[in-house]
């Protein structure tokens, strides 16, 4: 391996480090406490050397979101494939959104809430944003003319009570009746 290759692989190794401490340090303790000297300090860099690599805070949200972005849409691919009727993969597919922004909330809130420097439905859409995208539109409406704005329908009802339960406005005990309600509504 030459010199160019090793000081890249480092680089790449060195950002997952990074990235991997704010998600980190932000699902114990919150946004608030990931710092760019916070994490100088967590991964043993100078704050120059994190700034080499992301140009701000935000940037590394970012860097986090797209990794989120990368397991939902795992996640929701895995809910889509699973054998059965389309009621079923839709349910499924609801109840994995669910599942995962409750069990990374820290992550979901830099997909979702924070300020970033992703864009969605343009030309420079990242992939792992399409991705998730897409397998929710396998489940909601694989063969409509209105896909895409049923998929956004869904996608924005799901975010609701994704939100609703996080924030404790509404009874988590209820979870499958309103998915078995909103799936319902999407499959007339």
């Amino acid at each position: 391996m030459g010199i160019s290759e090793r000081k890249s692989r480092e680089r790449t190794e060195r950002e997952h480090r990074i990235v991997a401490s704010a998600r980190s340090i932000a699902e114990v303790e919150g946004w608030a406490a990931v710092t760019i000297r916070r994490l100088a300090e967590e991964v043993e860099y100078s704050q120059p050397v994190l700034y080499s690599h992301f140009e701000n805070r935000d940037a590394i949200v970012s860097a986090v979101a797209v990794e989120g972005f990368r397991e939902i849409a795992i996640a929701l691919q895995r809910a889509a494939r699973r054998p059965a009727g389309r009621g079923t993969a839709l349910r499924d597919v609801a109840m994995a959104y669910l599942a995962f922004a409750r069990e990374h909330p820290a992550v979901y809130e830099a997909m979702f809430a924070m300020r970033t420097n992703l864009h969605f439905a343009e030309a420079d859409t990242k992939s792992e944003l399409r991705d998730g995208f897409a397998a929710l539109m396998v489940a909601v409406a694989p063969s409509s003319s209105d896909a895409e704005i049923a998929t956004e329908t869904f996608w924005a009802a799901l975010h609701g009570l994704a939100e609703l339960e996080r924030s404790g406005r509404i009874r988590p005990s209820a979870r499958d009746e309103r998915i078995a309600l909103l799936c319902d509504l999407f499959e007339r």
